[in-house]
Formats: C-alpha cells, sequence, structure tokens
C-alpha cells in the first residue's frame, strides 16, 4: 500500500513536500512525511486524528516551522517562516474556527489586514467580493454583517477572503464538519470551479466518501507519515480504510460503512427517557425551547443539527449540569425533575459530554479517579465511606486494557493524556458501569477509525441489552447508520423527526438550516 500511485488532475507540481519532520517535545508528530499537490487538482488529506494531517499543512502556511525536510513551490525551494510568508507565495488557508469580526460586515472581514485605511478598502473592495462570489458559486452579502450569518456563509467567507488575495493554494481543513448536505454540495460545486481556473485545493478530511467523492488524488496519513496517494475515485473505501489503520479490517468495518442487511431487534414500547417542554436561557435569552421527546428502551434517538442550535444546552439541562427555565424529564416512568447529576447517575442515566476538558474530567486527579467519577461513592468502589482501592484499582486495569488506554501509569494525572486518550476515559467509564440511559454527545469525535468501529459496536451492544440512548452527533452518515429515528433541532426547536428507513439527508439538511420548518 505504501508509495505512490498516478491518477487525478495532470497539472505540474504546485506544492511538494518532502521527508518533513516536526516534534513537540517527546511527541513525534511528523516523521518523514510528503506530499505532491499538482496545478488544478483537489487533493485529499486523509487520516485518522493524530495522523499528522493539519501539522503538515500548518506548516505549509508557516504556522509552525518544520525541524527538517524541504518544502518547493512550482518546483523552487520555498521558505516559509510565516502566515504572512504563504500568503505572500499565494497560500491560503481556511480553519476550522474561523478568526472573525463578529460586529465587522463580510467586506471588513475580507479586507482587514491588508494595507490602506479600512473605510476604503471596503469600498472599494465590494464590487471584487461579488465577482468571486459569482465566479466561485461563494453567494455573500459583502454589506451583510458577519454575527447575523449562519455557519456555511461564515465558511464562504473565509475561503474569500484567501480567494481576495489571490491564493493559487487552498488549503481547507475538515470544512464539511458543520454544513449541511445542501451546503457540502455546493461547497463542492465551488470547489471544482476552483480548480477549472488553476487553483489547487487541499481537503483536509477524516471522511472517506467525501473524500473520494470531490477529490482528484487522495493522499492518507498515519503516524505522522504518508503512506499511499491514490485516484480519488478509483480508490475503494477498503483500501483508504487499510492504508488508514495499517491493518486488514474485521467485520466492525461494515459498521462504519454500512452494507449487509440491518436486522436490529425494534425498540421496545417502554420509555427509558422522557423531556417534556424542555426550556433553557443563558444570560436571559432562551436557547433551548420547549423540546420534548421520547427515548424508548432498546432504542438511538439521534439528534441532529448545525452546531450551536441548542445541542449542548439541551443535554447538559437533561443531566442537572445546566439549570431548566421549564420542563420535566422521567427516567422510566421516575419523575426526575428536581434530580442533581449524581442523582441522575445513580438511576443509571450516564452521560459522555461533547468537550472532554471541561465536563466530567478532573485533569489533576489520577487516571483511576477519572475513570470511577461519578461511580466513586457506590459499590463495588466503596466501603461505606471510604474508596475501596483494591476494586477501583482493578476496574481500572480492565477498563485501560479494554478500551486501549495510553497512560504512564494508573496514579498519573489525568492531564497527561492526549486528547484521544481522554475521550477513552470517558467512553470507558460510561460503558462499564450499568446504564438504563446513556445520552452521547460526538462521542467519537477525534476517534481514529478502529476506535470509532469499537464505539459504533459498545453502542449497538448498549441498545440490544434494552437502554434507551439519546445520540447527538454533527456527523449525519454516523446518525444515519446508527439511529432509529432522526430528530432535528433548530434555534432550540425540535422540528422534525424522522423513521429508519425513511432517512432522507436532504430532507435532513433542509430542517437543520430551517428551510423546511413551518413560521
Amino acid at each position: 500500500m505504501t508509495g505512490q500511485a498516478a491518477g487525478g488532475g495532470a497539472g505540474a507540481a504546485a506544492v511538494e513536500m518532502r521527508d518533513v519532520r516536526k516534534t513537540f517535545g517527546p511527541v513525534v508528530a511528523l516523521d518523514g512525511a510528503r506530499l505532491d499537490v499538482r496545478e488544478g487538482e483537489i487533493h485529499g488529506l486523509l487520516g485518522g486524528n493524530g495522523a499528522g494531517k493539519t501539522t503538515l499543512m500548518n506548516i505549509l502556511y508557516g504556522l509552525y516551522r518544520a525541524d527538517g525536510g524541504e518544502v518547493r513551490l512550482g518546483g523552487r525551494p520555498a521558505q516559509i517562516r510565516s502566515p504572512r510568508d504563504a500568503l505572500a507565495c499565494g497560500i491560503g488557508m481556511v480553519h476550522q474556527h474561523f478568526l472573525q469580526i463578529d460586529s465587522f460586515t463580510v467586506a471588513q472581514n475580507i479586507v482587514l489586514g491588508l494595507p490602506g485605511p479600512a473605510p476604503a478598502r471596503t469600498g472599494s473592495a465590494d464590487e471584487r467580493i461579488r465577482d468571486l462570489a459569482a465566479r466561485f458559486g461563494l453567494d455573500v452579502d459583502p454589506r451583510a454583517r458577519v454575527a447575523d450569518l449562519p455557519v456555511g456563509a461564515r465558511q464562504r467567507v473565509e475561503i474569500l477572503k484567501a480567494l481576495y488575495r489571490q491564493a493559487r493554494v487552498l488549503i481547507l481543513d475538515e470544512p464539511t464538519t458543520n454544513l449541511t448536505p445542501q451546503e457540502v454540495d455546493s461547497l463542492f460545486a465551488s470547489l471544482r470551479a476552483m480548480v477549472r481556473e488553476g487553483i489547487s485545493v487541499v481537503f483536509i478530511t477524516h471522511k472517506i466518501r467525501e473524500a473520494r467523492a470531490v477529490c482528484d488524488r487522495i493522499s492518507v496519513m498515519r503516524q505522522g507519515r504518508t503512506v499511499a496517494t491514490l485516484p480519488g475515485r478509483e480508490a475503494s473505501e477498503e483500501a483508504l480504510v487499510r492504508a488508514m489503520v495499517g491493518a486488514d479490517v474485521d467485520v466492525a468495518h461494515s459498521l462504519l460503512f454500512g452494507g449487509g442487511r440491518d436486522e436490529r431487534v425494534p425498540p421496545a414500547e417502554q420509555v427509558a427517557l422522557r423531556v417534556d417542554g424542555l426550556t433553557v436561557s443563558v444570560a436571559g435569552v432562551p436557547v433551548v425551547r420547549g423540546c420534548s421527546l421520547e427515548v424508548r428502551r432498546g432504542e438511538i434517538l439521534g439528534i441532529a443539527g448545525v452546531a450551536g442550535n441548542g445541542q449542548r444546552e439541551l443535554v447538559e439541562a437533561i443531566m442537572g449540569v445546566r439549570p431548566r427555565a421549564a420542563g420535566r424529564l422521567w427516567v422510566e416512568g421516575e419523575d426526575l425533575s428536581r434530580a442533581t447529576t449524581a442523582q441522575l447517575l445513580a438511576r443509571g442515566v450516564t452521560y459522555i459530554p461533547e468537550d472532554r476538558l471541561r465536563d466530567g474530567f478532573l485533569p489533576a486527579a489520577s487516571v483511576v479517579h477519572n475513570l470511577i467519577l461519578g461511580f466513586h461513592r457506590r459499590p463495588p468502589y466503596s466501603r461505606g465511606p471510604w474508596l475501596d482501592w483494591s476494586a477501583a484499582l482493578a476496574a481500572a486495569r480492565g477498563m485501560i486494557g479494554e478500551y486501549r488506554i495510553q497512560t504512564p501509569g494508573l496514579h498519573a494525572p489525568a492531564a497527561t493524556l492526549s486528547g484521544g486518550n481522554i475521550q477513552r476515559v470517558m467512553l470507558a467509564r460510561a460503558f462499564s458501569h450499568p446504564c438504563r440511559v446513556l445520552i452521547a454527545h460526538n462521542p467519537t469525535r477525534g476517534l481514529d477509525v478502529p476506535s470509532t468501529e469499537f464505539v459504533y459496536a459498545r453502542l449497538l451492544d448498549l441498545r440490544s441489552r434494552g437502554a434507551g440512548i439519546l445520540l447527538l452527533s454533527e456527523d449525519l452518515d454516523e446518525l444515519m447508520l446508527l439511529a432509529d429515528r432522526i430528530a432535528v433541532i433548530f434555534r432550540g426547536r425540535i422540528v422534525g423527526v424522522l423513521e429508519r428507513g425513511a432517512y432522507d439527508r436532504y430532507r435532513l439538511g433542509r430542517l437543520m438550516s430551517g428551510v423546511d420548518v413551518p413560521g
């Protein structure tokens, strides 16, 4: 699988990166990575979390300096020491998190940092921005205030910012994460318009199907190295997965991509979790508005929505982490509207939070403490008011082995763990204790393919044992694969529910963007 295969676009080399090495202290992030991007092609950069994709592109964009290796642009050696150098070389980058000033207009954000008085720049910029938007299908009003724009439009502003600066190589870091299916299609059309004009696009992603759909060639990274470069449409999903994980994939691979018959047992009639009229306000502004939902025993109810539509506030209010302005909840018929987080955990409600560094994680505490956190006052970990260390250590060793948590030691501070291993701690804790209801918010974020398969298998196993699962994810493929029903949240309201067997990603996308929402 190692090596490179011809295919894709036939232009001259726009970018060549050779034997690039980068370390952060003892951690080797890049170990002789290589990349060739041709003029006028969309080049996918595929790999799991920690493979080195973003680090390699941050070096090309001048955010990091390589410890070794060579960068060539148009066949000539290039020294890129900062983003200013990269822009001068015609390289632009759009990050996952946009650096924008909400109170400024689109035009003001686009010209920000360019020489000359700001008012004069924005006045003359409007026409050019409209021209670029029309040429590349990046519809946006130069005079709109950025604070009023949805996520997809904000991304178009960042792309226009790079094109306005005459970028000939455009790097996009996980650009589809918060887009609806319609916005993904529009983005792909824009990228194809760019390459027709000779612009090169580097498309960083972990989504194999999207890479195959839009990329001319795909380079796969694993553990800081480039292990393969393959033609986009000709590369099979199996070959790309094998390159990403470095080994043959097992039957669990079908969980990730579907295929085969869906033989799951229908959910029971009994309701595991019921939420009625839940309302949550932040600084006096309602962000969750009268949400009602039911999760049956043996059911996965998915919640789909563009980030920022009240998902986090919804689950935090259910778990008692955030106060509720109104609403009630029941767990298997028991009214727990006034229950604390600890009381909910004691009733068998388990929680995998979205922000693993903020919620349910104690950086200064040991790995053992974090693995039993929330369950430490109950058997088998407690003997009256005392912690049973032998039971805690035995359970922790089992979880570390089963969930492949890489740790310097059981008693090491949890802050020493990597982000992916912190996520494994959260998952181990959630799946290793008795559970009647599981609330999981983006549980596979930041995990590689084998770890994602493992989580999917655990979710389906928990479902088969009769637990009710509320699964919130920004990955529609994930929800359509796992969920028995999908509810869509838009501006804090549940605006539609689709049953398994009737899923339509474009219908979901219209609901997610508010297009099909009445009134």
